[in-house]
């Protein structure tokens, strides 16, 4: 079997229309239909609609986005993994046992790349050169753990928060409970 003669994935291909492919590519950028049609010049939102509900727009949309996770390694998993990683962060971990902090570069790499601000302040009594420094001040913005928590609860696959409720009806059973109350009467 050639190349040519292998068939492509539902999606893989380039829209015929231009305006299409672009908004496509437009919608993946933040998942907002209607910001992606004013890119591409529809500026009335109910005329977006139908475009982002064609088959192929959504087809399109699906193969762009699996060729994105593809190429960037980042879905639902590795998302999971991340937030579980920020859940086990212990401030223990860059404490030393007088409780100050140990020198970022002894820090796990996982400290390092949550911290999201790190402050120093010298504290110092008197002025000018008669002054003498007397302490410190280190602030560190870590990530809310509370959010965090959150976040992994609403994970797709964690589903800890889910608000739906999914019930299996058996049509058979269904159908015969209503030919036997219908009989009934």
């Amino acid at each position: 079997m050639t190349n040519e003669e292998r068939e492509l994935p539902a999606g893989a291909e380039p829209l015929e229309n231009e305006k299409y492919e672009l908004f496509c590519h437009e919608y993946l950028k933040d998942l907002n239909y209607a910001r992606a049609g004013r890119e591409v010049g529809i500026k009335n939102r109910q005329n977006v609609t139908p475009i982002f509900t064609r088959d192929d727009v959504q087809q399109r949309i699906a193969y762009l986005s699996s060729e994105r996770i593809e190429r960037t390694k980042i879905d639902a998993d590795y998302v999971l993994r991340r937030l579980v990683e920020i859940d086990q962060m212990d401030v223990l971990d860059i404490m030393d046992d007088n409780y100050s902090f140990r020198p970022i570069g002894e820090w796990p790499l996982i400290w390092r790349q949550y911290v999201s601000n790190i402050e120093n302040l010298e504290e110092f009594e008197g002025f000018g050169e008669d002054r003498e420094q007397i302490g410190w001040i280190k602030k560190i913005k870590w990530p809310d753990k509370i959010k965090n928590l959150e976040l992994l609860g609403k994970h797709v696959s964690v589903g800890a928060f889910k608000d739906k409720l999914e019930v299996d009806v058996n049509v058979d059973l269904m159908s015969e409970l209503i030919d036997e109350i219908s009989s009934e009467e």
